[in-house]
């Protein structure tokens, strides 16, 4: 059945409100990518735990997110895209009163892996309701708005995190996305055309291998330092996750209807592209995970001090993106994305040479220029490059798969390296948690610098290498 058989026509005024709708839901779910950063010391303070308590903290929204991303979008295929949307909005919710109310670190955790599962439904839902809505020939515009909310989501979300963490307390980073998920379900439910998709079969089992999977290999990563990185538990959840994570592959490239087309890897490209990916948010985001940390705890910064100063990262993706994204179009995405990474790594290696217990904001910041254009550089062009390797009718799950990706190599970063702090420093002075920070950016950089040579592995210029409004412009939500 065609994809025009499972929609009704669009109602006056509809592509407006699909606008409005879907963009505010695209700013809060990204928003959480990172607004708790700059709150994890003041959380840690009032609810105590350790590192481990608070990489959880972090990871159980990106894991969750990640693994049930394009489960998600297939049940907005089967069960009607506005329904879901609307469960996920109330899911996401729910999970952040309860994050805010919750009692100890347990309930904080498990409130943001339900986030998780919430935004997983959210978020792709949001772009196809959003192109069902919108005539093709104002698609473009209307998707760089949807592109613009989220990256201003991601590039303010430790400032917001700040801000309301130091005027009002870290609950209200939870807090605030209450009024306006309960705001924006009713529009939804009234104002959204309701769409299904062509293909309407759920990959229970590859949603249950991937996640069991991943969740085996980032355990053991949160558990090594405490346990023994020989330990039965450690090795069990290492062998355990891998084991699963072939399983997945095997299932997937036997299923009729695999959550993850396998055959999409053998294109040189995309398999280039999405293990960079994966490498470059590996480094990333574990790193501010852990600065985000440094500022506050070692710099001496409020939360709202620790996010403006957080913002020469953040934020330059915005000026940068679109730059890089021109560029691109002129040489081909390829040696953008490869220099963008190149200097992300050059960032992490200026801050690792440069950072010490009592060092002036000033001689940290040209580290935090570097990576931020190097992040610029990296998104639009590599969003292009994902949809440059896949057939029209692909590019949904291209995308899908890309994202989930980049949420994976977070999740696993913020895991990796908070290991490594560990095990060389702590949180008992300012030189104990230098001398955990240093090689933890020095493994980040590593790990950057690893994603520009797996880069060099696609070709200089792709035959479809051009604008890709409709992914580029998703790309910030996946940070």
């Amino acid at each position: 059945m065609s994809q025009q058989q499972h929609q009704r026509p669009a109602r006056s005024g509809s592509a407006v409100w699909a606008v409005v709708i879907t963009s505010a839901a695209g700013f809060i779910t990204a928003l959480d990518n990172l607004i708790v950063t700059t709150a994890l010391p003041s959380i840690r303070e009032d609810l105590g735990g350790g590192l481990e308590d608070l990489e959880w903290t972090v990871s159980a929204y990106t894991l969750t997110f990640a693994v049930l991303l394009m489960f998600g979008a297939s049940l907005g295929d089967r069960f009607g895209r506005r329904r879901m949307f609307a469960i996920g909005l109330g899911i996401f919710t729910a999970a952040s009163a309860a994050a805010a109310l919750a009692p100890g670190m347990g309930e904080l955790i498990a409130a943001r892996a339900a986030q998780g599962v919430g935004s997983a439904i959210v978020t792709p839902l949001t772009l196809t309701l959003l192109s069902a809505a919108v005539p093709a020939e104002r698609r473009g515009a209307a998707l760089g708005v949807w592109g613009a909310a989220s990256g201003i989501a991601v590039a303010t979300g430790p400032l917001i995190g700040g801000a309301l963490t130091e005027n009002l307390s870290w609950q209200w980073i939870f807090w605030v996305n209450v009024p306006l998920g309960l705001a924006l379900i009713p529009f939804a439910l009234l104002r959204l055309d309701e769409s299904r998709g062509p293909n309407p079969t759920l990959d229970l089992v590859g949603t249950v291998l991937a996640s069991g999977g991943l969740f085996g290999i980032v355990y053991a990563l949160v558990r090594g330092n405490a346990e023994g990185w020989s330990s039965a538990t450690v090795l069990g959840g290492f062998f355990a996750g891998a084991a699963l994570l072939v399983g997945f592959v095997l299932y997937e490239l036997r299923a009729k209807q695999p959550m993850l087309p396998m055959r999409l890897f053998r294109h040189r490209s995309f398999s280039a592209i999405n293990a960079a990916s994966l490498l470059m948010l590996l480094g990333m985001f574990g790193s501010i995970f852990l600065l985000s940390q440094y500022l506050q705890t070692v710099g001496g910064y409020t939360p709202m001090q620790a996010g403006i100063r957080m913002l020469p990262w953040t934020a330059m993706p915005m000026i940068a993106g679109p730059l890089a994204g021109a560029l691109s179009d002129r040489i081909g995405g390829a040696p953008v994305v490869t220099a963008g990474m190149t200097l992300n790594a050059v960032g992490l290696g200026l801050w690792a040479i440069t950072v010490e217990p009592h060092v002036a904001y000033t001689h940290l910041l040209p580290a935090l220029i570097v990576c931020g254009i190097g992040l610029g550089m990296f998104f639009a062009p590599s969003a292009n490059l994902v949809l440059s390797t896949v057939r029209p009718e692909e590019q949904g799950i291209a995308s899908g798969a890309n994202n989930a990706i980049r949420e994976v190599g977070g999740a696993i970063g913020v895991a990796t390296l908070a290991a490594v702090f560990s095990a060389q420093g702590g949180y008992g002075s300012a030189s104990m948690f230098v001398d955990g920070l240093i090689p933890a950016l020095w493994v980040g950089a590593g790990a950057v610098a690893l994603a520009a040579a797996v880069a060099l592995l696609m070709p200089r210029r792709s035959k479809a290498d051009g604008p890709a409004a409709d992914l580029s412009t998703a790309a910030p939500a996946a940070l």
